[in-house]
């Protein structure tokens, strides 16, 4: 067997992807799989027994959402009862941040990667605080998940199908100039999607009042473009997954219980491990002790070469999940020991523009002891609250430990 092909394979297709959100549609009827009395959620497989409070409280606020319950009660009920079926996000060429959820009637992006062909799709982001992705279902949060159904979504998608489509790669490359990571630092790539998007916007309303206010929700969001990036990593891993011999990761993501990866040369399985809770800066009245354990898919950015792994490019970052900006150098740093190539299109102005870290090696991940960086927002612990900070996690040794065992005991090593 030769890994270094098979991983350089791996690597270059997850480079040459070029995914480009070419439109709007409903779950239901774009993603692959999606069924009336499905919810796809972030992470490994969960059920309702072991789910953390901030998944619990975002199937709820679905399936309030979706007019299939009204409290928390009568979710649990459904979904114990098998009416509703739980699965991976991953499982459905989808991402979702933080909880993850995305139910039937939802809008989501979807991106073609024009090099090789694959889709893959994401929800709408709601900004900061008390959302649903967060694990908040209030009223507040379920008008504003309407107010982005009902009018954001139609006008969004006819904008993007205006647009001729936004090219994801093409983005990222430059925000990584302008300060962004692209897991939890998206404010140059929000204003340049914003920015593209707007003239079209205001093309594909008649009302002036809808088109304003759709293009203010954009722009006051600093993580507009978060899902379409998630979304966009997605459909990159996505090509690099499957490769006969390759240790590359193809997968992380949580779901607020376990961590779980996956590798290329592995297929499908999943290698899994309690999750930790993040440390980092908490927003005012919350503390340490409120934290949710870790969760969600937007760990497909590290798996894609940005994010933590391109801290570099966002000093500015640390304000938000602690440390200092010689932290973040480090950070990148750090992950180059176990990564398997540097990225051709991502790469770091602070370091001479080299490529970002990328293509995380099961093997160097073991042999040298170091755990891959994630950046990420952090939930409350009780369903129903929403977000209270940010911070810095590892995900646990002992899954990439696991994933190498089965390796070597599927190739004969």
């Amino acid at each position: 067997m030769d890994i270094e092909k098979a991983n350089t394979e791996a690597t270059q297709r997850m480079m040459e992807a070029r995914p480009v959100v070419v439109g709007m549609g409903k779950a239901i009827d774009v993603i692959p799989g999606m069924r009336d009395d499905l919810l796809l959620h972030a992470g490994p497989p969960i059920t309702w027994g072991r789910a953390s409070g901030p998944m619990q409280g975002a199937i709820t606020g679905a399936l309030i959402f979706e007019g299939k319950a009204k409290n928390g009660a009568e979710a649990q009920a459904l979904v114990e009862s098998g009416a509703i079926k739980l699965e991976p996000c991953h499982d459905h060429q989808s991402v979702g941040p933080m909880a993850g959820v995305i139910c039937p009637s939802m809008s989501v992006y979807i991106l073609e990667n024009l090099t090789h062909g694959n889709k893959s799709f994401s929800n709408l982001n709601e900004g900061y605080g008390k959302v649903l992705r967060y694990g908040a279902y209030s009223e507040e949060v379920l008008e504003r998940l309407r107010w982005m159904e009902e009018v954001m979504a139609p006008v969004l998608g006819k904008a993007i199908e205006m647009s001729g489509g936004i090219d994801i790669r093409v983005l990222l490359a430059e925000a990584l100039h302008m300060g962004d990571e692209g897991h939890n630092r998206n404010k140059a790539g929000s204003i340049m999607f914003t920015k593209n998007l707007a003239p079209y916007i205001v093309k594909a309303t008649d009302d002036s009042a809808v088109a304003s206010e759709i293009i203010q929700a954009l722009g006051d969001n600093a993580l507009s473009v978060l899902n379409p990036v998630m979304a966009a990593c997605k459909a990159m891993v996505d090509t690099a997954h499957n490769i006969e011999g390759s240790t590359i990761v193809s997968v992380m993501a949580r779901n607020g219980t376990d961590f779980g990866i996956r590798v290329s040369g592995l297929g499908d399985r999943w290698f899994t491990a309690p999750v930790a809770v993040p440390q980092g800066l908490y927003f005012p009245g919350f503390t340490a002790e409120d934290a949710s354990g870790d969760i969600g898919d937007s760990t497909i950015t590290e798996t894609a070469g940005i994010g933590a792994f391109a801290m570099a490019s966002a000093p500015a970052i640390v304000t938000f999940v602690s440390g200092t900006p010689r932290d973040a150098i480090n950070a990148t740093l750090e992950m180059y020991e176990i990564c398997f190539t540097e990225h051709k299109y991502f790469t770091i102005p602070p370091l001479d523009f080299r490529g970002t870290p990328t293509g995380i090696d099961i093997r160097k991940v073991v042999e040298k002891g170091i755990t891959p960086r994630v950046n990420t927002g952090i939930a409350h612990k009780e369903a129903g609250v929403g977000q209270v900070g940010a911070g810095l996690v590892r995900p646990p040794m002992n899954m990439f430990e696991e994933a190498l065992v089965a390796y070597a005991e599927k190739y004969g090593f």
